[in-house]
């Protein structure tokens, strides 16, 4: 049996996060009493909570019309192509694999957003006094993607060997 492509890898990477992420929240939202009965306590540390975020990460730049809508719609479209073509390139599983979870995330979102103006964010981790925004199966896979990018800018690269002395440049 041959091993996945990077490509391959990163796209089954890119529709798992995908479906996922869409599948947690119709449930959540659709599917259970979350919205009534909120919040969800998993423990001191955990909670299911309901939180429409019109902004984008942390909940910076909220949009509350309709043209701040369709352009961050628009910008998650538009990056998701980008890392989609770079994921085609993508030398490494582990680089394709980020650029996947990372585009995923990024559409997971741009669904949420042209759906219902918001995207709908659930999970809440705090302790104490110490309180960590409120996400969703795409954003946490938008932070892993990032971290194995971290990882793979780091990793030694495999080089293919330079010119041999039969077949390098004349000068």
């Amino acid at each position: 049996m041959t091993s996945m492509t990077p490509f391959r890898l990163g796209l089954a990477a890119l529709v798992a996060t995908l479906l996922l992420d869409q599948a947690s929240k119709l449930w959540l939202y659709l599917g259970t009493d979350l919205v009534l009965t909120q919040p969800w306590h998993f423990g001191p540390y955990a909670e299911l909570v309901v939180v429409w975020n019109r902004g984008v990460s942390y909940g910076l730049f909220q949009q509350e019309g309709g043209i701040g809508r369709w352009l961050l719609v628009a910008l998650s479209l538009a990056a998701a192509l980008g890392l989609g073509l770079w994921m085609r390139r993508a030398p490494s599983r582990l680089l394709a694999l980020s650029l996947g979870l990372i585009a995923g995330g990024a559409l997971g979102n741009a669904v949420d957003r042209a759906a219902y103006g918001a995207v709908f964010d659930f999970v809440h981790l705090h302790a104490g006094t110490w309180s960590w925004y409120v996400f969703n199966v795409a954003d946490a896979a938008i932070v892993a993607g990032v971290i194995g990018l971290i990882l793979d800018g780091l990793l030694p690269q495999r080089r293919s060997a330079g010119p041999t002395e039969k077949n390098a440049p004349t000068v």
